[in-house]
C-alpha cells in the first residue's frame, strides 16, 4: 500500500513556480504511477489543504554528453500541478522561498 509520501516526492523550486505559488498554484514532483485521484489526496493529507484542480506531466529524460562515451540520458520524472481552492489556506513550505 501506497503512502501519501510514496507518492509526493519533493517540492519543484523554479522561479516560475514560486511566482505561481501567490496564486496557490504549486508544483511537485510525484511517483511516476500516481493518478490525479492519488495525488489529490496525499496533498490534502500531508498538507491539510483542499485540492482544487490537479495537472499532470510526464517529463523525459534529457540527453547528457558523457565525454569518450556515447550519449546517455537523466532520469525521466512525472511532475504535479496543483491547484488549491480560494477558501483553502496556503502551503506554508513555499512561503519563506518567495
Amino acid at each position: 500500500m501506497k503512502t501519501a509520501y510514496d507518492i509526493i516526492l519533493r517540492p519543484v523550486i523554479t522561479e516560475k513556480s514560486m511566482a505561481e505559488s501567490a496564486e496557490k498554484k504549486y508544483v511537485f514532483e510525484v511517483a511516476s504511477n500516481a493518478t490525479k485521484v492519488e495525488i489529490k489526496q496525499a496533498i490534502a493529507e500531508i498538507f491539510g489543504v483542499k485540492v482544487k484542480k490537479v495537472n499532470t506531466v510526464n517529463v523525459q529524460g534529457k540527453r547528457r554528453r558523457t565525454g569518450a562515451y556515447p550519449m546517455g540520458r537523466t532520469a525521466a520524472k512525472k511532475k504535479a500541478y496543483v491547484e488549491l481552492t480560494e477558501d483553502s489556506k496556503t502551503i506554508e513550505f513555499f512561503e519563506g522561498m518567495v
